[in-house]
């Protein structure tokens, strides 16, 4: 295992950071003495997120789709800060129910903001990465090692951002950049409370196996995020047990779809109740994701 480093006067930029996990992230890593460039679409909540940390911190309001705005947010960070040591890349959408029924329109969305995001928010920064020779996270999700039905666009985004980070790593590992996968489980963010007021979301839920039906504590999870980018880690687990995911991965998605069919024919006469709209972090700037519930 790496050993942690010193965050004391670092540069951390943090993606979807006015609430949930971008938000609390952002707090500890500034209490760690860290200093915070936040990113998002919510300039009241990320005034005040700033207001209240502990270090030096700024925030730009953005859409991390939009190659332009984020090149001229990496460029104000820089100048800003004078350098960025550790980039979160933690914004993100979802949508839920079945893909025959999803809205189009809505299910581009999620890879636009959560896949295609992450990777507009690493272009825009990796020169400062490089040249700080620092860190970039992404922020992935149990989604990207075990393929859920009624999830699909939110699935393939976050095995495509996965794999993104897989590839990204190979490429500046020699430029002494270290690139990290973050993976969390079901978190108590607005995101999951909101896809629980969903009736048959929920229950579906529910039916998991455990420890998988769970809600988990934000605390502990966003702690083990920053123990990850204090130690620059390829993988971090913001639940001890989605280590073990990796192991048996290969022979989830046979296990989830035999599963599936039986859950699938249980609830298809109330599929056509469940909403499919856009619920986000942070990520997009329509108004119903700003407004949604956030991770």
């Amino acid at each position: 295992m790496s050993a942690r480093r010193n965050l004391d006067g670092q540069v951390a930029v943090v993606t979807g950071a006015a609430r949930g996990v971008g938000e609390l992230l952002a707090r500890k890593l500034s209490a760690r003495g860290a200093r915070l460039a936040l990113v998002g679409l919510e300039p009241e909540e990320l005034k005040n997120v700033s207001a209240g940390l502990h270090t030096d911190s700024a925030y730009w309001h953005a859409d991390v789709t939009d190659h332009e705005a984020m090149a001229r947010v990496a460029a104000e960070v820089t100048d800003r800060f004078g350098a960025v040591d550790i980039l979160v890349a933690n914004a993100g959408v979802a949508a839920g129910g079945p893909f025959a029924a999803s809205d189009p329109v809505a299910w581009r969305r999620v890879i636009e903001v959560n896949l295609i995001g992450g990777a507009v928010t690493a272009r825009a920064f990796l020169p400062a990465l490089t040249a700080a020779r620092g860190y970039f996270l992404q922020i992935a999700s149990l989604a990207a090692l075990t393929p859920a039905p009624m999830m699909s666009a939110y699935c393939a985004s976050k095995s495509g951002v996965e794999a993104f980070a897989h590839s990204l790593r190979a490429e500046v590992a020699h430029q002494g950049v270290r690139v990290g996968v973050g993976y969390l489980s079901w978190t108590d963010t607005d995101m999951v409370r909101g896809a629980d007021r969903d009736e048959v979301m929920r229950e579906l839920r529910q039916r998991l196996p455990w420890p998988a039906n769970r809600t988990y504590p934000l605390g502990p999870a966003v702690d083990r995020i920053v123990a990850g980018i204090e130690r620059r880690s390829p993988h971090v687990y913001a639940q001890w047990w989605l280590r073990g995911m990796q192991s048996v991965r290969g022979a989830v998605p046979g296990l989830i779809a035999t599963v599936g069919r039986r859950e699938m024919r249980r609830f298809e006469p109330r599929l056509g109740a469940i909403s499919t709209g856009l619920v986000g972090a942070g990520g997009a700037a329509d108004e119903e994701e700003r407004t949604g519930r956030r991770r």
